[in-house]
């Protein structure tokens, strides 16, 4: 494998210039982003991002089952367990995936290192500096492309690289078909029937209907028109200083907005047990061994819930500190569903 981009060890890895200083005001805020834009290569072309097209063509021209993406905005030396076993459990049920990281950091050979197992393996992962104004080109997510850059628009308080990736998922998928995944789930099932769905993370108990979506899963078929209506809404809407607005809250807002007219968008949108089985709340449960009947039997019914699951969401906010102690739920997924299973259980 040939390797463009520069060697970055542990204490040279950048970090996020697209962090605004805390307790500025929005005139502030906007000043501070017109001086960092000479710096943000990410809102911009250059001689390994002008590949990004050519490689992606190249590498899914490999007979793969399903075509897969996952993007890593952050430094490469903080891709860990918890990202590897979304990784490792997507090849153990898709071995003829193909998984695209859109990553600067990752396209480097400090990200080859962390690549390596899976690659030995076999497996086909590429990681990619992506070309951000290519993927926009020809989209309503190109104005707001040109807006960031002419240094006028307020980027939020929130860090640019998470809206980043809410819009990178969309157009890569607009761009090239396939599914996008967050890195904080683990892999249950095949996804290669999976076509144009995403998944309810609530649902009225009422009516039993979706009352809200989540973009974490993302999947649908190149070109589909439902995917431009995201990145107008995104373009259109956009608000860097509420988490989620520009994501999960930006999917819901879209399918409230079309109603009626969802039917002939051929959209599936799946029950929460498809991606989302366990909430935020009791993640943490998981982590736990059981130490009394009543929690070993609750373990029990819900490892066979979860057959019925393409993935579980792991909540990373929520459960990144915690340990995976023996015997838990978590414990018996990773070792049912991982093919490398390094160094995970302590993740």
């Amino acid at each position: 494998m040939n390797i463009d981009q520069e060697d970055y060890d542990d204490e040279g890895e950048v970090v996020d210039p697209l962090v605004p200083p805390e307790n500025v005001t929005k005139a502030g805020r906007i000043e501070w982003f017109r001086q960092k834009l000479p710096e943000l290569d990410l809102l911009n072309s250059n001689e390994l991002s002008e590949k990004f097209h050519g490689r992606i063509l190249e590498f899914f021209n490999n007979n793969c089952s399903v075509q897969f993406y996952m993007v890593w905005l952050s430094p490469a030396k903080t891709f860990g367990p918890r990202e590897f076993l979304c990784m490792d459990s997507l090849f153990h049920s898709n071995p003829e995936a193909c998984l695209i990281i859109v990553s600067r950091s990752m396209d480097s050979k400090h990200g080859y290192r962390k690549l390596k197992p899976v690659l030995d393996l076999g497996f086909k992962v590429l990681a990619v500096t992506p070309d951000v104004p290519f993927l926009v080109q020809d989209t309503p997510g190109e104005d707001w492309l040109e807006d960031m850059k002419s240094g006028t628009r307020d980027p939020g308080y929130i860090p640019l690289t998470i809206n980043l990736s809410n819009l990178i998922r969309i157009a890569m998928i607009y761009k090239y078909g396939g599914v996008y995944i967050d890195t904080d789930f683990i892999v249950l099932k095949d996804f290669s029937e999976l076509r144009n769905a995403v998944g309810a993370q609530t649902v009225d108990p009422v009516t039993n209907q979706w009352s809200s979506i989540n973009n974490a899963v993302v999947a649908f078929d190149l070109g589909h028109p439902m995917l431009l209506e995201f990145i107008k809404e995104f373009s259109n809407t956009f608000n860097g200083n509420k988490w989620g607005y520009n994501g999960p809250a930006m999917f819901s807002r879209v399918f409230q907005r079309m109603g009626g007219s969802l039917p002939d968008y051929n959209i599936t949108v799946l029950q929460p047990k498809a991606f989302y089985p366990v909430d935020w709340i009791q993640i943490r449960r998981l982590f736990r061994k059981p130490t009394t009947g009543s929690q070993s039997r609750w373990a029990d019914r819900l490892l066979v819930e979860l057959q019925d699951s393409y993935a579980l969401h792991l909540w990373n906010k929520r459960s990144r500190e915690l340990i995976i102690e023996d015997g838990s739920v978590m414990d018996r997924l990773i070792a049912e569903h991982c093919v490398v299973c390094q160094h995970i259980n302590h993740a």
